[in-house]
């Protein structure tokens, strides 16, 4: 899932950035008000976490026009605006929820969760193949009864592929909503983690789940 920081402050956005990298989300950052609209208006969100005192265009603007917009994303304003009234201001705006700095980064992502649960598009709590299962809000992964130990990126991996059953991802997608990259169709990132997954998820089981369609990619699927 994609998430949108409009930080000013370097350090915030920087360690925002890699939190929530390291919980498996792609980020992108915008360090004025104005950059941070275009992203939200010409790219897809799931969800924005959003400064209200930003260079060029406030937070306040912004989530005005999002909503002129009719853009359906979840907003979170993050600011050390701590009064009633701004709290208020927000919410009646249209944003989903208000933390106020400073804050701590394992209440930041329990409300990211909270939102990305309630989000349209996503209602799943949970997702099955076969006799696969990945818990999406605990960062789960089982096998029967066995227990898969996934990396971020592997576990990102395998909600996109388990999303799609049946469907077979290029590598060119893979990359892109993996790893946030576009790349060289020499480079071999993917292979090398699709590999790597394989021997979690389906080297120690008989049934395999994790296909190969030459020449176009990757599909997860019962056969």
């Amino acid at each position: 899932m994609r998430i949108l920081i409009v930080e000013d402050e370097n350090k915030a956005a920087a360690y925002l950035r890699k939190g929530l990298t390291e919980g498996g989300f792609i980020v992108d950052v915008a360090h004025d008000g104005q950059d941070g609209l275009f992203q939200a208006t010409n790219n897809h969100y799931e969800l924005i976490i959003l400064d209200v005192m930003l260079p060029k265009m406030d937070g306040w603007s912004i989530m005005a026009e999002l909503r002129r917009l009719n853009i359906n994303v979840r907003v979170l304003f993050l600011t050390a605006r701590d009064d009633i009234e701004d709290r208020v201001k927000g919410l009646e705006l249209g944003a989903d929820d208000y933390l106020v700095k400073p804050f701590a980064f394992s209440e930041l992502l329990a409300r990211v969760r909270s939102l990305l649960r309630r989000s349209i598009g996503q209602p799943q709590d949970k997702i099955v193949v076969a006799d696969l299962m990945i818990d999406l809000i605990k960062h789960k992964a089982m096998r029967g009864a066995v227990r898969i130990d996934l990396t971020p990126k592997e576990f990102a991996l395998l909600v996109l592929l388990a999303k799609h059953p049946g469907e077979v991802l290029s590598r060119t997608l893979i990359a892109e909503r993996v790893w946030d990259i576009n790349f060289d169709s020499d480079t071999n990132v993917v292979d090398v983690a699709i590999r790597r997954l394989r021997q979690k998820v389906d080297d120690e089981f008989e049934k395999k789940l994790i296909h190969t369609v030459r020449g176009i990619g990757y599909v997860i699927e019962e056969r």
